[in-house]
């Protein structure tokens, strides 16, 4: 039965049952695909085929049996995004993970496991404890107290799926991945558009929604925030670089420890506070001149700043185009995988030569 499949594909393309049997011709209608993705009919296959040319997917996705569950949902979000922003971008990244994992399997490779710390999830039962966690994840995956430089990357080796994707009011979602017959897999969606410098924040916040346990009436955001300034800035390093103890720092000081630890100067002086390095009052004189300055709305216009591109992930990209040139596929399916055109596709190849 295709229900699941089917109803996946219409929502990640933000298509209603009356959009997708417009872009079908009025082949079949709205309520004949609503019955589809009930499972209380099945389409002929001529319908499954114009179903997947509507939805730009192939047959086969639409009939392949495997379905993929996310549980354990964490969105970063603002408090204007919407339940059906969420149900969309859920279904997004099970579109795409779908695919992700498709390629995977034509290239005979063991989806990478998740290398899960031996002591997480980590209990959290104040925000102090998110430090420790932070400090633990460090130990367990042998990061040392260095900057991290490429974040995306460093998870996907640990066997996290991470994805960029065009978002409005969402910053991105940390999920557990139920898949049939096999190990649950980890993802982590972020949002493509975002700086660099909060894109690894959002990384390193939805990371920590992974691996700590926090208590029921503990702010998990809080936690979140906490661990991802612990998980980037390392509290020794800090106090290092400026001291145990300041009465101010000065704005050039503060771009050059953005420009090492890949953080914003925000991140950076919000760090200081929690760490007692800044007193409030030095804290508040620094975010009104970074409030005088616009950094704390869009563009968010820091200097260093860290272009969108800085931590993108391409593990998925880079199976595809292995994929291609081993023959398992051709540049219609690669197309298709990557969610863009032929011409765009031969594009990326002459410039990846």
């Amino acid at each position: 039965m295709i229900g699941q499949k089917l109803r996946v594909a219409r929502v990640a393309a933000g298509l209603s049952l009356r959009d997708l049997s417009e872009a079908m011709g009025g082949r079949v209608t709205a309520q004949a695909i609503g019955k589809y993705e009930r499972d209380e009919d099945m389409p002929s296959s001529g319908v499954v085929l114009a179903l997947a040319r509507a939805l730009k997917v192939s047959e086969d996705y639409l009939l392949r049996d495997e379905e993929l569950v996310l549980e354990s949902v964490d969105f970063r979000k603002k408090p204007s995004s919407s339940a059906r922003e969420e149900a969309t971008l859920e279904a997004r990244t099970i579109h795409l993970l779908e695919r992700y994992l498709a390629v995977e399997d034509l290239l005979s490779l063991r989806s990478v496991e998740w290398e899960k710390p031996r002591n997480a999830p980590y209990p959290v039962k104040e925000l102090r404890d998110a430090e420790d966690a932070a400090r633990s994840m460090r130990e367990e995956w042998g990061l040392g107290v260095d900057p991290v430089p490429k974040l995306a990357e460093l998870l996907e080796e640990r066997g996290i799926k991470v994805l960029s994707l065009d978002l409005q009011e969402v910053d991105g979602l940390a999920a557990e991945v139920k898949r049939k017959g096999r190990d649950a897999a980890r993802v982590i969606v972020i949002k493509k558009s975002t700086w660099g410098e909060r894109k690894r924040f959002n990384l390193a916040h939805e990371l920590g929604h992974m691996v700590m346990a926090a208590a029921p009436d503990l702010d998990h955001e809080k936690a979140a925030h906490r661990f991802a300034g612990a998980f980037l800035i390392p509290a020794d390093v800090l106090r290092a670089e400026v001291g145990a103890n300041r009465s101010t720092i000065s704005i050039g000081e503060l771009v050059a420890l953005k420009e090492r630890f890949g953080v914003s100067v925000q991140a950076i002086a919000y760090r200081c506070k929690e760490l007692g390095i800044l007193g409030q009052s030095a804290f508040k004189a620094l975010f009104d001149e970074f409030e005088a300055r616009g950094w704390r709305k869009p563009p968010y216009a820091e200097p260093a700043a860290m272009a969108p591109e800085c931590e993108e992930p391409k593990r998925f990209e880079r199976l595809c185009y292995r994929a291609l040139a081993e023959r398992f596929i051709g540049e219609s399916r690669a197309a298709e995988l990557l969610g863009i055109s032929v011409r765009e596709l031969d594009a990326r190849l002459d410039q990846a030569v």
